[in-house]
């Protein structure tokens, strides 16, 4: 709908932003505008609009809100999935939109904020996922375990089949991301070189068939990987 003009430093973390209320466009736009090496590139006021916008700026983070005329988030999550998949999505959420976080978890989304958050999580959500991390707001955390919690005992004799599978230093580095941990956090609670870390979380990724750190967490947290705070 509205196109930012001029194009971002090559530093920049270009992101696309879609929602249907255009005050909450305004809020989300004037909190990342303020944010260093952010910058939105466009805006979509429906779903539809958001995948046309997507296919042309090649955003690396898409703002979605879950719920949105002609295409919904998650009808829009699951296209950039198959149409843009180095390009990170992010859900929008209210309390009142528990239903969707499984469902947006399974179309690949990278994380859910909520729209009422504190603004410096929604600029460090935005950086994480754009380096290949997740982000869930502590809030929207907690529902998801609780909705795991609901099919926890089938899901969880599936889960521990797959991670079986993993070393045991791969399944300790699967717990600690299921804990929410970044890399520089695991590599100093096991004693590692980040880098090491890093190689660790792709392997993890890419033998257990997931997307991303939010879909590796919902696994550890089924395998019972995830260790007591």
């Amino acid at each position: 709908m509205t196109e930012p003009r001029g194009g971002p430093p090559t530093s920049c973390t270009r992101v696309l932003l879609a929602d249907d209320e255009p005050l909450i466009r305004a809020g989300v736009r004037a909190i990342l505008g303020a944010a260093p090496g952010i910058e939105v590139v466009a805006e979509a006021a429906d779903g539809r609009e958001a995948v046309g916008l997507a296919l042309r700026h090649r955003p690396d983070v898409c703002l979605l809100d879950i719920r949105m005329p002609r295409l919904d988030g998650l009808g829009v999550a699951a296209e950039l999935a198959r149409e843009l998949p180095g390009t990170a999505v992010v859900m929008l959420t209210t309390f009142s939109e528990d239903a969707y976080i499984a469902e947006a978890l399974g179309s690949g989304a990278a994380g859910f904020l909520l729209k009422s958050g504190d603004p410096r999580e929604l600029i460090a959500g935005v950086r994480a996922v754009a380096e290949g991390g997740a982000c869930l707001s502590p809030s929207v955390a907690r529902r998801v375990i609780s909705h795991l919690a609901a099919g926890q005992l089938g899901r969880g004799v599936t889960a521990r089949a797959r991670v079986a599978e993993l070393t045991g230093r791969e399944r300790e580095v699967l717990g600690l991301v299921g804990a929410g941990l970044s890399n520089a956090e695991i590599a100093q609670r096991l004693s590692l070189v980040e880098g090491t870390v890093k190689a660790y979380v792709s392997a993890v990724l890419a033998r257990l068939d997931v997307r991303n750190r939010v879909q590796a967490a919902v696994l550890a947290y089924e395998a019972g990987l995830v260790p007591a705070s």
